[in-house]
């Protein structure tokens, strides 16, 4: 049984930084992707960053380019998001999601994606 457990999110100033961590157990993910989505109030669940395991790729949404970076350690089976100079509009639950192995390479869709953990709340204030 694959889970995914993320941490990290809290209430930070806007400017300010944040880093999460998606701890993943059950299976080895060495041969998987990973990936970031966020979901703002009222708003539908969007990509944020995606990475595959051995870090050799990464896909970041227009959004938090420049921002975030997404980082993988294999050792812990642990994925980072370290988000910097956040915004009031960053503001959303952050779930972390392993691709499924139907696919191959990162991709955008959360339809790719089959296994989600339960999501950690960021708020940046104005």
């Amino acid at each position: 049984q694959v889970q995914l457990v993320e941490s990290g999110g809290g209430l930070v100033q806007a400017g300010g930084s944040l880093r999460l961590s998606c701890a993943a157990s059950g299976r080895t993910f060495s041969n998987y992707a990973m990936a970031w989505f966020r979901q703002g109030p009222g708003k539908e669940r969007e990509f944020v960053a995606a990475i595959n395991w051995s870090g050799g790729n990464t896909l970041y949404a227009d959004s938090v380019k420049g921002r975030f970076t997404i980082s993988s350690s294999n050792a812990k089976n642990t994925v980072y998001l370290q988000m910097n100079s956040l915004k009031p509009e960053d503001t959303a639950v952050y779930y972390c999601a392993r691709r499924s192995p139907a696919f191959t390479g990162i991709y955008v869709l959360p339809e790719k994606y089959d296994y989600w953990g339960q999501g950690t709340q960021v708020t940046v204030s104005s």
